[in-house]
């Protein structure tokens, strides 16, 4: 017979092997929990961006046989702030139209579909607004019926509970004229940036300037052009803005280029002064023309146009311009 001691110390020993049992298969649950999170984590990494490898500093060709084709031209592109929605323009034999893809919770992106376009009229340059319930985009669709017109102006559609809503709707004379409006993007107070030849001689029409205007009370104000440290008698378009305005990156056709057209970088600083534009030399800049940028919302990436493929680079390229 176990004396009572004995008998405690017995029980004492049972309890705690229950309750190391016990802790060690909560650990274990806890640790498998954990490692299966953190793989669902990284794999859902891994599929942002089309699962590309990110770039260096060094410009490629993004999604080569998926987005970037051999036997088309591309255009402005822009990702959602989740880089789970891909937008970007095409040239189809002369025509343009605006075209989309998504991550699906297969894990697979989408087959790239058209969005808008198909039609006689073209659609390009898509830019989502801050809040990502507008894409906007520009095109030559007469503002009554679907037939094309001689100069292009500034659209949007709007997101609905169920996607896209592909109707058309025009920015109004604050911002739209009788010339061309190119190439739109937001700050994060949804101030809209783009370009528009409406001022130029008929005799130069290429001479395109950029322009701001801020949206207050439900609306545009009347566009404002931006000073001579941005816009000269040439062509700037192709604006993209940072959120915060603290630098933009446009296109520009200068004599001091390197090639048809180049992309330069402007800073502003705290009283609202801008840098002299800088041309963004030949780590980005080729013979060709390069165009339609924009930096991923995360701030990572660098995208743009260039012998009609999109590419890709690490953003802090543009670091080394900075003073």
């Amino acid at each position: 017979m176990k004396s009572s001691m004995e008998k405690e110390k017995y029980l004492r020993n049972c309890v705690i092997i229950y309750f190391s049992n016990k802790y060690r298969l909560m650990m274990g649950a806890l640790l498998f929990f954990l490692v299966g999170a953190l793989s669902c984590s990284f794999k859902k990494n891994d599929l942002v961006y089309f699962g590309q490898q990110p770039p260096g500093l060094t410009p490629e060709i993004f999604a080569p046989g998926s987005i970037s084709l051999a036997d088309r031209s591309e255009f402005g592109s822009v990702f959602n702030a989740a880089a789970n929605e891909f937008y970007f323009g095409i040239d189809r034999d002369g025509t343009s139209e605006i075209w989309w893809s998504r991550l699906e919770s297969s894990g697979e992106w989408s087959a790239p579909l058209l969005l808008i376009g198909g039609q006689d009229y073209s659609c390009n340059d898509p830019f989502l607004s801050t809040d990502e319930t507008k894409l906007y985009f520009i095109s030559n669709r007469s503002a009554i019926g679907e037939t094309p017109k001689q100069n292009y102006d500034i659209w949007y559609i709007q997101r609905g509970g169920s996607g896209w809503d592909t109707e058309m709707v025009a920015l109004d004379t604050a911002i739209n004229s009788p010339g061309n409006e190119y190439y739109m993007s937001f700050t994060a107070n949804e101030s809209i940036y783009f370009s528009s030849n409406w001022r130029a001689d008929k005799k130069a029409m290429r001479d395109f300037n950029i322009y701001r205007s801020d949206y207050r009370e439900g609306g545009y104000q009347k566009a404002q052009i931006l000073p001579q440290e941005i816009n000269s008698s040439s062509y700037e378009a192709d604006v993209f803005i940072s959120p915060d305005e603290s630098y933009m990156i446009f296109c520009s056709i200068r004599e001091n280029g390197l090639g048809e057209g180049d992309l330069y970088i402007s800073f502003q600083d705290a009283s609202g002064n801008w840098s002299d534009a800088e041309n963004l030399g030949d780590k980005i800049n080729t013979p060709g023309h390069e165009l339609c940028p924009f930096i991923s919302r995360d701030g990572k990436y660098f995208f743009f146009t260039s012998n009609r493929d999109i590419y890709w680079v690490d953003a802090k390229v543009i670091e080394s311009f900075r003073n």
